[in-house]
């Protein structure tokens, strides 16, 4: 694919796939960063009401050089407010860091549920063709890009939730990162994981969402679409 990847989408999968990579991706990226606030508020933390960003807009959550990257290329991430001084108990900061990928998670299982569910109706009421598949697939990327989100958030790599949880272990892990060495370090580490993550990122969300949607439908002796 060499061209803009909304043209190449469209030429490789079709429209249905496109509708539902930017759904997913616009409320993928929305329910994570609400769950860090939700999981900070829980904790003592009120930074996230009084800056506005408890709202079901998802244009507060991912920002305009978010939604300009996401126009471009086809990615996007959001951001969350939080005063770790604030939060209340140990490892504050590592339970609402790890709320985020927890909501993917959970997203992902939905899918998978939704999916198995989907084929069932399918065949049980014979549902025609393309919504039948086209709702599947639907489920299935909804499934594949929440464990790529929740494994991708999990990396200790700044500023991903994976170094706020080791950080919130490991003092030394904390000073160095929030050093002037340290943050070039991590400025590094970001982009080398960023570009070439994918390459075993996207098989394993696809496997682990084919293998427990699989799991459901043997389960169930729903026979796949």
């Amino acid at each position: 694919m060499n061209g803009w990847w909304v043209t190449d989408v469209l030429s490789s999968w079709g429209p249905a796939f496109l509708v539902s990579w930017i759904v997913w991706i616009v409320v993928s990226i929305t329910l994570h960063e609400l769950s860090h606030g939700w999981a900070a508020i829980r904790l003592g933390d009120d930074t996230p009401i009084h800056t506005g960003h408890m709202t079901w807009n998802p244009v507060v959550h991912l920002g305009v050089w978010s939604l300009l990257i996401f126009a471009l290329i086809g990615i996007a991430w959001g951001a969350m407010p939080v005063d770790p001084s604030r939060l209340r108990g140990r490892h504050g900061d590592a339970k609402v860091a790890f709320a985020g990928p927890l909501m993917n998670i959970g997203l992902a299982l939905a899918c998978c549920v939704g999916a198995v569910v989907w084929a069932a109706a399918v065949h049980r009421f014979g549902i025609d063709e393309p919504l039948g598949t086209n709702v599947w697939h639907f489920f299935y990327i909804g499934a594949f890009l929440n464990v790529v989100l929740a494994v991708f958030n999990l990396l200790p790599v700044p500023p991903l939730d994976g170094s706020r949880i080791v950080g919130s272990f490991s003092h030394e892990y904390a000073r160095f990162m929030s050093g002037p060495n340290g943050q070039w370090v991590g400025l590094g580490m970001f982009v080398v994981v960023f570009w070439t993550a994918g390459q075993f990122l996207w098989p394993l969300g696809q496997g682990v969402a084919m293998k427990v949607i699989g799991f459901g439908l043997s389960l169930f002796g729903v026979p796949p679409l």
